[in-house]
């Protein structure tokens, strides 16, 4: 990791979200550092909008950031967190979409999925969102994991 990435990651440890001008301010710094064109540190810029409810901002910001390109996890970090936004401006089934055809990356567990399950829930579709929410956490039970997901699949299944 970077020194720049390192800096990046202190900076979200230590954020005020209730200091929305001194947030933007902030990463806005660390993001001049780098080029432009910098797919990570657009992202970077994407998710501090992002995180201070300014989704209609992170929106082009994520898609640029995925555009320029970014390794496998981040791509799927990123994808994740456009669909979050996409979903809190009423862009529901792009977000479905988006998260349904993302894989999942082990470093990120089951957020795809968790996010996944909002996205469905807030799409009128609450059986599959329930579904993707019990796949997800099936994975992490040390017992009932077979039980689990033939309960997740029999939500959707036809009777």
């Amino acid at each position: 990791m970077s020194t720049w990435e390192q800096r990046v990651e202190q900076f979200w440890a230590e954020v005020d979200l209730d200091d929305r001008e001194g947030a933007l301010a902030g990463m806005r710094a660390l993001v001049d550092e780098r080029d432009e064109d910098d797919a990570v540190a657009v992202a970077e810029w994407g998710g501090i909008h992002d995180s201070l409810g300014l989704e209609d901002e992170a929106i082009p910001l994520y898609r640029r950031a995925l555009a320029l390109g970014l390794d496998p996890e981040r791509r799927v970090q990123v994808t994740i967190q456009l669909a979050s936004s996409l979903r809190n401006v009423g862009a529901l089934d792009e977000a479905v979409a988006l998260l349904a055809e993302a894989p999942d990356v082990p470093a990120l567990g089951g957020a795809r999925r968790a996010f996944l399950a909002l996205a469905l829930h807030s799409a009128g579709r609450p059986d599959e969102g329930l579904r993707e929410a019990l796949l997800a956490l099936a994975d992490t039970l040390p017992r009932y994991q077979r039980s689990v997901r033939g309960y997740a699949d029999a939500l959707v299944e036809p009777s």
